[in-house]
């Protein structure tokens, strides 16, 4: 049965992938007399994926990753005042308001009468324990795990810290990758709920055949399933 719940926090309970997309368009847009859009973003996307083990996930990341796919792309020449405005840019991305996706609040507080409520996020500590309180959703849910993968043995560190067995979890989240087949390699549930942006290196097939996996369309058709699975 049941008896607590994982959110995914970027583009599951508040928008975030919206936020990489503008800055992927400036991005572009500053370098346009260097290259054409599909050249820097193979670029970007290759310098993102040599980084990963050493910078992680988030804002920070992507910013170091961004300037240094514009130095190799203008053979070091970009002027410091082009660097500068990237540096603004991933300031902007900072300190942009968090905007929740319908019916998280709702959702979340619906469910916390019944379930034991974890936010589960990978990224940048500062940055996602920040998004984090001011998206209102710290007064309902008590734990928010910030951590620096999402796979199989992160997944059973927390669980395992938390005292919670894996048949009891269910993990909500819009990546295949980090939020779902992990887990479900676990023996938990999870429940995918599709986001329309998607970051390539997220992106993976749904699983075949598992009982334990559940599509949803939204965050309200939530407790819904919850009520399935319980009866």
């Amino acid at each position: 049965m049941i008896t607590a719940i994982g959110f995914d926090a970027d583009d599951t309970l508040w928008h975030n992938e919206t936020i990489f997309e503008e800055y992927h368009r400036r991005f572009q847009a500053l370098l346009a007399r260097y290259h054409d859009p599909k050249t820097v973003e193979r670029a970007l996307y290759a310098t993102e994926m040599r980084n990963l083990d050493l910078f992680g996930y988030g804002v920070k990341s992507f910013a170091l990753s961004s300037i240094e796919t514009a130095i190799e792309l203008t053979g070091g020449s970009i002027p410091s005042e082009e660097l500068r405005a990237l540096v603004q840019m991933a300031r902007d991305m900072l300190a942009h308001p968090v905007e929740l996706l319908d019916g998280a609040t709702e959702t979340v507080g619906l469910l916390a009468g019944g379930y034991r409520l974890l936010v589960i996020t990978k990224g940048d500590l500062r940055h996602q324990e920040r998004k984090f309180q001011r998206s209102g959703l710290a007064n309902i849910v008590a734990h928010c795990d910030v951590v620096s993968e999402k796979d199989n043995a992160t997944y059973a560190r927390v669980l395992a810290r938390h005292g919670i067995a894996p048949e009891d979890f269910l993990m909500v989240g819009n990546s295949m990758r980090s939020d779902i087949l992990p887990v479900l390699a676990l023996g938990g549930h999870a429940a995918h709920i599709p986001y329309p942006l998607v970051w390539a290196h997220e992106e993976s097939a749904a699983p075949a055949g598992c009982a334990r996996f559940h599509e949803l369309a939204n965050l309200r058709e939530l407790p819904a399933l919850l009520d399935r699975l319980r009866a």
